[in-house]
């Protein structure tokens, strides 16, 4: 064996390793957070009911055993071992699931478009698998029924919404929780000053969103370290103190003997009992920033266990200290470190809170992409970190909503029923998703499908169901946020669709446009006008609506489509997609810009120095009829003596991406070739003109009353509030030309 082969092999392994371990001890202060805090609350909230009648060492013991076990079958089997293995490309969350499901099984509704996608290269490396009974019929139910997809596209989008919903509730619960335990020490305390503080420091939490996380991001991991080094020392003492017997709860035996004994009361506590799983989401959720084996090794190795140590040694406390079951987080930390665990405990919530408002505009900001969601504004607050963005539209809306579930409810009992059902109901989503991906995208055997489903979907269904019949208590809230929020979303995508629709039935071929040239004496004037539309092949209805008022044109026409696709990253060598739209002599250019859900949107002058190197590049080709992925292409430089060079900075090109971006002076193929280029030298030297439409949305006159409705006043309230396209897009308002038109779809 070459031993310098070997050496290299060691480095690389003892790097992976570094890598890891240091991403492990990055995502306990991103990912661990809400889950690590939930004992504050947990056994609190499962006594709040009628369960309190039940006082005896059976019961205390029994919902310790169903916190085991639903710690072990849940966030440890079914998150970790399953769920963290349907990444899309290293992606997590409910729209990685949709996204391998549009992709791979073509069940999707929000990649549909006039050309497919498939040449998408890092996201077709996996080898095909052999399509099974179970999958095959799946396919054709999909393909016969476009409801289903409907009905999937809901699905994904109620997850999603209340996710949405843990932005607003987790802040609330954790703190409040927190901020409670002051009334240990000060029991005199009026319940109007904790939530005065609780308001406070939710107050502040929000106000530094704009900041972004990077500043602050360097104490997460330490702070939630410390607080579980001290639950689970605490943890520790009071097993050993109070009640060594409480390992034994660990048998499942324990559960029957819950459920023997309360009955009713014990299937109504469960809606307390799941909380002890709230944040288990993240784990999958916030993927992308980690790696599988990392947060695996985070969880199995550190969170798991002290949270385990910590709900024995509460149990172990309230058996000797039955009267103090609403109290019994803080009752069981000792007197002389109960000030430092405070404080502790008060930090991990904030940085619990944190973590959940940042997935929040995440999950937010993938709804924008995918046209589900209105159009906000983004800002990235981190040139390093992609993922860590700042939404302000949405901060300020999320601490509204935050002060008020505070100061509304006032009890986190009542907070803990909302939660309950939020979180379980995105848990129940991604085992509907789960079942698919191992049929459809696995192509698994359908019985270990059905087996994932009836084992954790079971488990699930029972915490459903305890915490909806609770909606009277607290649990309304998230029903009605997720219902306003899905009807956002649906509403804004139906209007988006029926808007492209519109566009893409009334396009109009270059073949009229041109017969239409001599009638009304078009003229070309110099630059470059970008064309920005939602046609991907022929002329927008916008455009055409323009030449006929108004017959002239720049000299080189750039027609742009923006598309989000159902991946999480579009690679910059496969994100411009450039054909020629008719003869050379015409200047006219059709460009596709292709942008993932997790994609970055760049500024205009980034995007135009890009977009006329694409332009450049595809001319350099020597294409003449067929479309060209650039960007990072490399092309034949066999140029003609004849051929005068060409400067790459005339275009505007020096700030390229490209390989070849730091060559000044290249020489291209052809004379005809050659003059384009000097035609879009040139162009580009008289400046560029923006165009796009002022469209107005309204429904047909014979159209239904609702459909008036959705169209006319929601859609069209959302559109005038919303940030403006050409705000979104970075356009500079002096070199915008809009064109109204009214659409009646």
């Amino acid at each position: 064996m070459d031993p310098e082969a070997g050496s290299v092999t060691r480095e690389s392994r003892l790097k992976f390793y570094r890598t890891t371990l240091c991403l492990a001890y990055q995502s306990f202060g991103v990912v661990y957070g809400d889950l690590s805090t939930s004992p504050i609350y947990v056994y609190k909230s499962t006594f709040s009911g009628r369960l309190s009648l039940h006082e005896e060492d059976d019961e205390i013991l029994g919902v310790l055993s169903l916190v085991f076990w639903t710690l072990t079958l849940i966030p440890l089997c079914k998150y970790i071992i399953f769920v963290l293995g349907a990444d899309d490309n290293g992606e997590g969350g409910t729209f990685a699931l949709y996204s391998l499901l549009c992709r791979r099984a073509k069940l999707g509704l929000l990649s549909a478009s006039d050309a497919p996608d498939d040449d998408i290269s890092a996201y077709n490396s996996g080898l095909p698998r052999k399509e099974t009974v179970a999958s095959s019929i799946l396919k054709e139910f999909f393909d016969k029924y476009q409801s289903s997809r409907i009905v999937l596209l809901l699905l994904v989008l109620l997850g999603t919404s209340m996710v949405i919903g843990d932005g607003i509730l987790t802040p609330s619960m954790s703190v409040l929780s927190a901020v409670n335990g002051i009334k240990i020490k000060a029991t005199g305390l009026h319940d109007n000053y904790t939530v005065l503080i609780a308001c406070v420091i939710l107050v502040g939490l929000f106000e530094l969103q704009h900041v972004g996380t990077r500043r602050v991001g360097f104490l997460f991991a330490p702070i939630l370290l410390a607080w579980l080094f001290c639950i689970s020392v605490v943890g520790i003492y009071n097993i050993i103190h109070w009640n060594p017997r409480v390992i034994s709860a660990l048998s499942p035996y324990y559960v029957y003997n819950f459920f023997k004994k309360t009955g009713k009361d014990g299937w109504s506590s469960l809606g307390g009992i799941v909380l002890c799983v709230t944040g288990a989401e993240a784990m999958f959720a916030d993927l992308g920033h980690f790696s599988q084996l990392s947060i695996r090794i985070a969880f199995t190795v550190v969170v798991y266990p002290c949270l385990i140590l910590a709900y024995m040694g509460e149990a172990a406390y309230l058996s000797k200290h039955k009267v103090d079951l609403q109290r019994s987080f803080y009752k069981s930390i000792p007197e002389v470190v109960f000030w430092p665990v405070f404080i502790i405990a008060t930090l991990a919530t904030v940085v619990g809170s944190q973590a959940i408002i940042s997935a929040t505009f995440s999950i937010i900001s993938q709804c924008r992409a995918l046209k589900c969601f209105p159009r906000v504004r983004v800002i990235h607050t981190s040139n390093h970190i992609h993922g860590q963005i700042y939404i302000p539209e949405v901060n300020w809306i999320l601490m509204v909503l935050c002060l008020a579930v505070v100061a509304g409810y006032r009890d986190t009992d009542m907070i803990g029923n909302a939660y309950g059902l939020a979180v379980i109901t995105v848990m129940l989503v991604t085992t509907c998703l789960m079942f698919l991906v191992i049929v459809l995208v696995w192509k698994r055997n359908i019985l270990g499908a059905v087996a994932f489903v009836i084992v954790f979907g079971s488990l699930e269904m029972s915490y459903f169901s305890a915490c909806l019949a609770k909606v009277h208590k607290g649990g309304w809230f998230p029903l009605i946020f997720s219902l306003i929020v899905l009807s956002t979303m649906c509403i804004w995508h139906y209007g988006t669709l029926k808007k492209h629709s519109y566009e893409s039935h009334n396009k109009v071929s270059l073949d009229m446009l041109l017969s239409m040239g001599p009638n009304l004496g078009i003229n070309r004037v110099p630059g470059i006008g970008l064309i920005y539309s939602n046609v991907t092949t022929g002329v927008p209805p916008m455009f055409t609506h323009f030449v006929t008022n108004f017959p002239a044109f720049h000299r080189i026409l750039i027609f742009v489509t923006i598309r989000s696709l159902t991946v999480p990253k579009v690679p910059l060598n496969q994100r411009y997609v450039i054909s020629r739209i008719g003869p050379a002599e015409f200047r006219l250019f059709q460009c596709v810009v292709r942008y993932g859900y997790k994609d970055e949107r760049k500024d205009s002058h980034d995007f135009e120095s890009r977009l006329i190197e694409t332009v450049a590049e595809f001319l350099q080709s020597g294409s003449d009829d067929s479309e060209v992925r650039a960007l990072g292409m490399e092309f034949g430089l066999n140029q003609q003596e004849s051929s005068p060079p060409v400067d790459v900075a005339a275009l505007g090109l020096e700030n390229g991406i490209s390989s070849r971006a730091s060559k000044r002076t290249v020489r291209f193929r052809g004379v005809g070739c050659s003059k384009e280029l000097e035609d879009l030298t040139e162009a580009k030297e008289s400046g560029l003109a923006y165009m796009m439409g002022s469209t107005c949305i309204l429904a047909s006159e014979t159209s239904s009353y609702l459909k008036k409705f959705v169209i006319n006043i929601v859609y069209g309230f959302l559109r005038q509030n919303c940030r403006h396209p050409a705000t979104a897009l970075g356009i500079p308002h002096t070199s915008l030309i809009e064109v109204g038109m009214v659409y009646r779809v």
